[in-house]
């Protein structure tokens, strides 16, 4: 187990963990509080299993705003779906 901090420019990722919203989605079998389903329920899934034996905390930083770390992952994600896109 370990001590993890995520950083995220995505209001929706870290809301869903800092305001408790993963857990009512799960208890309601994915449906949010408007009854509509949650996207991509698979990922979130696959997100919790990965946490579920980590403490974590969540951290939401400004996109585009000149964070060293933000920055370096929007490069990277650019590039990787470029690459995908060519093939």
């Amino acid at each position: 187990p370990c001590d993890i901090k995520i950083y995220t420019d995505s209001q929706y990722v870290a809301n869903a963990f800092l305001k408790g919203w993963i857990w009512n989605w799960k208890k309601n079998g994915w449906k949010k509080s408007d009854k509509k389903p949650v996207l991509n329920p698979e990922l979130w899934e696959r997100l919790l299993k990965a946490l579920s034996k980590h403490e974590y905390e969540f951290i939401w930083v400004k996109g585009h705003a000149g964070h060293p770390e933000n920055e370096r992952c929007d490069r990277l994600a650019v590039a990787q779906s470029e690459k995908y896109a060519k093939k």
